[in-house]
Formats: C-alpha cells, structure tokens, sequence
C-alpha cells in the first residue's frame, strides 16, 4: 500500500477519534462537577443538623436552668410547703415558661448559620423540637437549582428529671437528715424548726437548706438533656 494512502487513513481514523475524546472527557468532567455537588449538598445538610442538634440542646438547657431558679424560687419562699403540688410540678420538669428556652435555641442556630424555623415544646415529656434552615443556599453547580437551594433538619431535645422528693423518714439511699436547729419563740423558749426536705437523685441524697445555696443540687444534677433520636 503507498505511503500517501496511508498517511491519509490514519488522519483520517484521528480525525473519527478525537469527538469519542472529547465527549469522554466532558462526561468526565460532568460526573465531576455533579460529585462535587452533591458533596457541597451533603456538607450543607450536615451543617444544618449540627445546628439543629445545637438549638434544640441550646432550648432544653435554658428550660433546664429556669426550672432549677423556679425550684429554688419555691424552696426560699416556702412554696415547697404551702403548695407541695407545684414545686413538685417544678422538680418533675413542668410549669416554666418556655419562650426564652426557643429564644435561646435561634441564638445557637445563628452561631452556627441557620435560622430556626420553629419551636415546639411538649410537656409530656418536656422537649422541644426545633426546626432550622441553612441561611446559605449550597450553591451554584451543574445540577439545577441547588443555587437557591437551602437544606433544613430538625432535632428533638428531651429533658428528663433525675430526682424525687425523698419521704419524710427518709430512705435506705437518702442521708441522714440532720437535727433540726431549735427556733427562738417570744417566750424565750425553743422549738424545732421544719426538717430540711430530702432529695434523692440518681441515688444521691441531698438536704434542701436554702441558707446553704452551695450544697444544693445544680441544674445538672436535677435535670438531663439528651437528643431524642
């Protein structure tokens, strides 16, 4: 065969192959961008749960908190006595508003750039569902739409009490409860003051003296807050 005949067909068979190249290529590059979008979709949804996690635990530490100041509210003025029912309310996670609990959870939302979208508290039990969107979209990319795209999650936070009121003779897990301080009269006589009310939480005991505000049990030690999955 001549050289020339040759030469032609091999340009020609360069010429065949280079739009099969071209097309592979721009597959290639297709399947690229896509993962690459797809992997910006998943770290924006990622984003969003973390910062639902962060808001609804946010909300369930707030109610946490208030309802450990209601408690001992109630313990200083005497309301464990004059209504046991409510203070036990208190003690069994109830009977606080909840607004600055939802207000505290669109705080930790921002710090991790999302927007709550609600707020849901339960009472039975106490938990709040919060719901947030990402304030940023997950951006341009070869999938349409995703430029205007936000991912949103919701988390669901429980809080659940950790203590009982102990009964008045005490139990095989409460301390001793410790004598009670004589209390001056006008006739210059004495008589025993109330005995301190007992708690027993997680199997610790602990003596409600309100005059001693650093050995009484802290929010923690009264409440847990947990994510419910």
């Amino acid at each position: 065969m001549p050289a020339t005949t040759v030469a032609r067909r091999r340009r020609r068979d360069a010429g065949q192959t280079l739009p099969i190249y071209l097309v592979a290529i721009g597959g290639l590059l297709f399947l690229a961008l896509a993962f690459f979008a797809v992997g910006q979709a998943a770290a924006t949804r990622n984003g969003a749960q973390t910062a639902a996690d962060a808001a609804a635990l946010a909300a369930g530490q707030k109610y946490r908190d208030d309802l450990r100041k209601g408690f001992l509210a109630g313990l200083r003025d005497g309301t464990d006595t004059t209504d046991p029912a409510a203070w036990e309310e208190l003690l069994n996670g109830r009977g606080v508003p909840s607004d600055a609990a939802c207000e505290n959870a669109g705080w930790f939302a921002g710090r991790n750039d999302a927007a709550v979208s609600s707020c849901t508290p339960d009472s039975w039990p106490t938990s709040f569902a919060v719901t947030v969107k990402t304030r940023h979209a997950v951006g341009d990319s070869v999938i349409p739409s995703t430029g205007s795209t936000h991912a949103a999650a919701v988390a669901k936070a429980v809080v659940a009490p950790r203590c009982t009121v102990a009964p008045p003779a005490g139990g095989p897990t409460a301390r001793p409860t410790p004598t009670p301080t004589p209390t001056p009269t006008p006739g210059g006589g004495s008589h025993p003051g109330p005995a301190p009310r007992m708690l027993i939480c997680d199997g610790k005991g602990w003596t409600l003296d309100p005059d001693r505000p650093q050995d009484l049990p802290t929010a923690a030690d009264l409440f847990s807050v947990r994510l419910a999955r």
